[in-house]
């Protein structure tokens, strides 16, 4: 018979049980049942070796660091590319940008013109859209990068809201030095001077005609001079409108589909971002969220916040490192005051490696430092600029001050996302894995095999992590030429290439160990490596099954390559045609081309001449 004093005593119990539990794990009741937040931090160009928890001794970053000391730190941690526009593609959708057809086959390997048509297509699905659609609310703040429209002004066929963000504020495009009045202009430098002087010798070759008609010297019809005069206003318009107004088209601020400021004012940038970010968190506090804070940091041109400037050791590069972690600070302030660390997932990283090539003594910038790895930002499938830093924190899943040094990829935040939001629903191609069983130590090893490295639309190199060994293993099929010969960079044209006299293709391939020789210096051969026929052999059998998930291949450069994406076939959308500049796709603020606005704000910004 059942003793019913035990089992009015257990039933009392029960409940002090399982509140002494949850108070055990940290979590409040709520917290427990509730579906986990997600805060992801994205710094642009910042290098692997910029952080102190990778290395850096020099640039003072705690809050980053106290987010690894709490959190998981993988120290191979891969950029799916070594520039922003594909780099961020493959970010948001866990699938190489070549799927998307974010890739080039030429020169210009990222979007250049916010009124250009490429972007990320309509019909691709990133991770927001997936949690959007399991109840999420969705914000980014900061950097997108990812195109605007396709056919006219306003469609928004590319923009954030269409690809799963419920709220964006902040920079469609990205900083380049033309956002700031005396830094210049770094965006088809060669090409606008061209353009300049065609323009010079058009307009000197009409007034010489027109003099010597005027003389009476030689009899030229109207019409010719009507021509030139015509060629003239054409060439002024093509050189001059676009260019010389590229702060005014590129340099701009919307939240959600309305530009608010236009040019943008750098100097307030950091703190508008920062703040947006906080509120972002603190208005959906009772619900689950997923923020992508894409800073602004470390991308030229460099801020110069005055609690910041001169502050570091390394000019205004190191200053821009060092407000980036302050503003890391204060979002993890953020989180951890509302109470919510406990159900967050908070994860940072950086699009790919430092801009080696990107310095001058004016601003004291010298470039991202990417360690002891070979290369940067644009030089193909070099470490130094695909080896990210990769920190996640989550204190009641994840332990403390673990490091994992298995393969893994920023495609991988996808997959896990879909997992974490249990997210069951069928979807397209992949090629991120769930890292949850690898951060929290239920498996010991990536299942990462091989990755693939690409520059623009073109296989550059293939690592393959055997079974059984630690050694990883890197082919790479060619390599950028350093220009000027013998430099550690592309420093003559900016950043590296990935086509005809700009590379240097290798037959046989080099072959790196990066287990025993992660700067990449010392190329493996048949007599140092007994395994080395075996590893070409397999890295080409990994290479054709990749490429038969591809439905379309690279096609030639003067042509449109299409890549698959949801069963279809998608455009390249890095082409000349693309990218260059329509003014019925400019985002504008009042009635174009007399666009100008500036955003009303209250300086939100704390000081912080004592942070340190």
């Amino acid at each position: 018979m059942d003793n019913p004093c035990f089992a009015l005593r257990s039933a009392m119990l029960a409940p002090l049980f399982f509140l002494l539990l949850t108070a055990r794990s940290g979590a409040t009741g709520k917290e427990f049942n509730q579906k986990p937040n997600f805060v992801l931090i994205i710094a642009d160009d910042l290098g692997i070796g910029d952080v102190g928890c990778y290395g850096n001794d020099t640039i003072r970053t705690p809050n980053v660091d106290r987010l690894a000391s709490e959190g998981v730190k993988l120290t191979q941690h891969i950029a799916a590319a070594p520039l922003c526009t594909p780099s961020r593609t493959a970010f948001m959708t866990g699938r190489y940008a070549i799927r998307s057809g974010m890739v080039s086959t030429g020169r210009v390997q990222v979007l250049l013109f916010l009124g250009g048509s490429g972007g990320l297509h309509p019909t691709e699905t990133t991770f927001a859209k997936r949690l959007q659609q399991q109840g999420y609310t969705t914000g980014l703040v900061g950097k997108w990068h990812l195109g605007v429209n396709c056919k006219h002004r306003g469609d928004h066929c590319h923009h954030p809201n269409q690809h799963g963000f419920s709220y964006f504020y902040g920079l469609p495009f990205t900083l380049f030095n033309d956002c700031l009045p005396g830094e210049g202009s770094d965006v088809l430098v060669d090409l606008q001077q061209t353009l300049q002087n065609l323009t010079m010798l058009l307009g000197v070759g009409f007034i010489t005609i027109v003099c010597v008609h005027v003389c009476g010297l030689f009899n030229i019809s109207l019409w010719l001079l009507v021509l030139l005069f015509l060629l003239c206003i054409l060439a002024t318009a093509v050189w001059y409108v676009p260019f010389h107004f590229l702060s005014t088209w590129n340099c701009i601020i919307m939240r959600n589909q309305e530009v608010i400021e236009q040019p943008m004012t750098l100097e307030t940038l950091p703190q508008r971002l920062l703040g947006e970010a906080q509120n972002f968190i603190k208005r959906n506090v009772d619900r689950p969220f997923l923020l992508v804070f894409s800073l602004a940091h470390v991308h030229t041109p460099m801020f110069k916040t005055p609690q910041f400037a001169g502050k570091s050791r390394h000019g205004a590069y190191g200053d821009n490192v060092e407000e980036m972690d302050w503003m890391i600070g204060k979002i993890t302030e953020t989180v951890d005051s509302l109470g919510i660390a406990n159900n967050t997932l908070m994860y940072f990283t950086s699009d790919h490696g430092g801009h080696l090539e990107d310095g001058n003594l004016k601003t004291g910038q010298k470039g991202g430092w990417n360690g002891i790895y070979k290369g940067g930002k644009a030089m193909g499938g070099w470490e130094g600029g695909i080896r990210v830093p990769g920190i996640f924190r989550w204190p009641s899943r994840l332990t403390a001050g673990k490091v994992v040094d298995e393969p893994t990829s920023l495609m991988d935040l996808y997959p896990t996302l879909k997992y974490l939001a249990k997210d069951t629903q069928p979807d397209r191609q992949s090629d991120g894995y769930n890292l949850m069983p690898l951060l929290e130590g239920k498996v010991a090893r990536s299942e990462h095999d091989f990755m693939f490295h690409y520059c623009g639309t073109y296989l550059n190199a293939v690592r393959w992590h055997p079974p059984g060994s630690d050694s990883v293993f890197k082919v790479h099929f060619f390599t950028p030429n350093f220009f000027p010969p013998g430099a550690g960079g592309c420093y003559d044209i900016k950043v590296c290439l990935c086509h005809g006299e700009y590379v240097t293709y290798h037959n046989p391939p080099l072959l790196y160990d990066l287990f025993h020789d992660p700067a990449e210096s010392h190329p493996l051969t048949p007599d140092t490596e007994p395994r080395y026929a075996e590893i070409l052999e397999q890295t080409a059998k990994a290479v054709e099954r990749h490429k038969s998930t591809l439905t379309n291949k690279r096609a030639s450069a003067d042509a449109h390559t299409e890549a698959s994406t949801a069963g279809q076939s998608i455009e390249i959308q890095l082409a000349w045609d693309k990218i260059l500049w329509r003014p019925w796709l400019q985002p504008c603020c009042g009635t174009f081309p007399f666009c100008g606005c500036k955003e009303t704000y209250e300086k939100k910004l704390e000081q912080t001449a004592s942070v340190y």
